[in-house]
């Protein structure tokens, strides 16, 4: 007798998007009378070769190819004039069991999930928060697909645990329409998963720390990114406090983070000594109008986890101090040629003086951003024993050649392992411009040339400096890349050539990659600089 039971079935689709060569691909799931039910691993396997065909059809067509997720970028990283593929619905994820570690791994399978690349940073948190467990950092909010976060280097302020793309532990890549084309890379220092894993998605295993450091922040374009290992941990709590501080006290804790020496202290965060404890995350806030010798603070410590406590939405959703683009979209639209003097008599409505606290997870703590309209955002990153003198620099500028409709921030993190990461000093403070985008006027300076002028100013005073990939920048400034990695460009694009195909290398390329000069092929590589070690 004939099997008349409908069972789900699992098929990508790829669909137009805004033209013909804007795709997306659609995962969609109806009913059909079949023997048995699609494994997320076939699903997952299907799409891989929907993605090869893209790329065939690409490259057959001369066109490049890029993707992108959740469109958070403000440089053009993410810009392609021929294809592009649009992530966000490609979100499958598979636990990791025991049986698929690596005989020499030092990581815990609990703490291991694979994520396809359109999950964002807010799906992760779910899956992980479902199983006890959590991200160890995130940005600011959670609306990044993870293939865009770590390909741009998307960071929060957690001071010893990095980037989001440092809790990267494995990467499949697309790099070619050919069945060899599916790779799957690690660190060889750092194994963590077995080549059965990486077998089961018709990968081929490359373990090599170089190559797995480059590819870490590829800017795109490295291949198609279509899943990553993310490690996390077990599920902690956040306590946070805002306060308002002396600046030099909350310049020398940014310079030297020497929490327990400083005459600052919050109560119930010291030890048995009463010296202070080093926070979790640390964030100074500067309005470059107003100098009233003070600075609101953000500090977060870590907690374990208990399932009762109050709900932190109330505060962390009306906090002025979470979004710094939100202070002043009220006045900036209004009145863009008097922000200066409109922050001045608005102050205490703007920055009141601040005396707040939260308590919740990860999760709940860097929640959905609530400005959504057009706004822009500088990131440098320095020197934590440079931070002071380059907020002077910055700050100046902004005063005699401003007013910009924008506020100062200054977030830090530890050293990233990834080649081109812009959080290379050995703590990088990020200070950052957020604000809302302004039009050029003849009493306000452009954004185009504030960029680079901020980029002038730096390199007179000799600051060591780099850029974040996603914000806005003066982006065609002479040698700039140059400038801020010197040899670790040519080493990037050396693992890179040495990886892709020259006419692979074509296709993952873009405009933002030519203007920067990261394109280029490289000739001089060794035969074994990608090999599996």
């Amino acid at each position: 007798m004939a099997n008349t039971t409908s069972y789900p079935k699992t098929e990508w689709y790829t669909l137009h998007r805004n033209g013909p060569h804007e795709l997306k691909l659609l995962q969609i799931t109806r009913l059909e009378g079949q023997a048995s039910m699609p494994s997320t691993v076939d699903c997952y396997n299907d799409a891989a070769l929907e993605m090869q065909r893209l790329i065939k059809e690409a490259l057959d067509n001369n066109h490049g190819f890029r993707a992108y997720g959740s469109r958070w970028s403000m440089s053009s990283i993410a810009h392609n004039k021929d294809r592009m593929h649009y992530n966000a619905y490609m979100n499958l994820s598979f636990p990791i069991l025991p049986q698929d570690m690596h005989s020499n791994t030092g990581y815990n399978s609990t703490n291991l999930y694979f994520f396809q690349c359109g999950n964002t940073v807010k799906e992760i948190s779910q899956v992980f928060e479902k199983n006890g467990k959590s991200l160890k950092v995130s940005g600011a909010s959670n609306g990044q697909t993870i293939a865009g976060c770590i390909s741009t280097g998307v960071h929060g302020s957690a001071l010893n645990e990095g980037s989001v793309q440092d809790h990267v532990v494995g990467i499949n890549l697309i790099i070619g329409p050919n069945p060899e084309d599916i790779v799957y890379l690690e660190r060889h220092t750092k194994p963590a998963l077995n080549n059965a894993f990486a077998h089961k998605f018709n990968a081929r295993v490359i373990r090599n720390d170089g190559l797995f450091n480059a590819a870490l922040v590829s800017l795109g374009s490295f291949g198609f990114i279509h899943g990553v290992v993310v490690e996390g941990e077990d599920l902690y709590l956040l306590k946070r406090y805002v306060r308002k501080i002396d600046k030099n006290v909350a310049l020398k804790l940014s310079e030297t983070m020497d929490f327990k020496n400083t005459d600052f202290k919050i109560e119930g965060e010291t030890d048995v000594n009463g010296k202070g404890n080093t926070p979790y995350h640390y964030k100074v806030f500067i309005n470059p109008y107003i100098d009233d010798g003070k600075y609101v603070v953000e500090l977060m410590y870590k907690k374990p986890y208990q399932s009762s406590y109050p709900d932190p939405f109330t505060t962390i959703d009306k906090s002025l101090y979470r979004d710094v683009i939100h202070l002043l979209i009220q006045i900036s639209r209004k009145f863009p040629k008097s922000i200066p003097w409109f922050i001045k008599k608005l102050q205490k409505q703007i920055l009141p003086d601040v005396n707040e606290e939260s308590l919740g997870t990860l999760y709940e703590t860097f929640w959905d951003a609530p400005y959504k309209g057009p706004a822009f955002a500088c990131s440098f990153g320095v020197d934590v024993k440079d931070c002071a003198r380059t907020l002077e620099v910055l700050v100046d500028l902004t005063k005699k050649e401003g007013p910009i409709p924008g506020i100062y921030a200054m977030r830090f993190i530890k050293k990233s392992e990834a080649t081109l990461s812009f959080a290379k000093f050995s703590t990088t403070c990020m200070i950052e411009i957020d604000g809302v985008l302004w039009k050029k006027s003849k009493k306000l300076i452009g954004l185009e040339e504030f960029s680079k002028r901020m980029i002038e100013v730096l390199q007179q005073n000799n600051i060591p400096f780099t850029i974040h990939w996603g914000k806005n920048s003066s982006w065609d400034f002479p040698d700039l890349v140059a400038c801020m990695y010197g040899d670790k460009a040519k080493e990037w694009k050396s693992y890179r050539s040495a990886l892709l195909s020259k006419e692979m290398q074509t296709l993952f390329s873009n405009d933002f990659l030519e203007h920067i000069g990261l394109s280029e092929n490289e000739s001089d590589i060794p035969e074994d600089l990608i090999v599996s070690l």
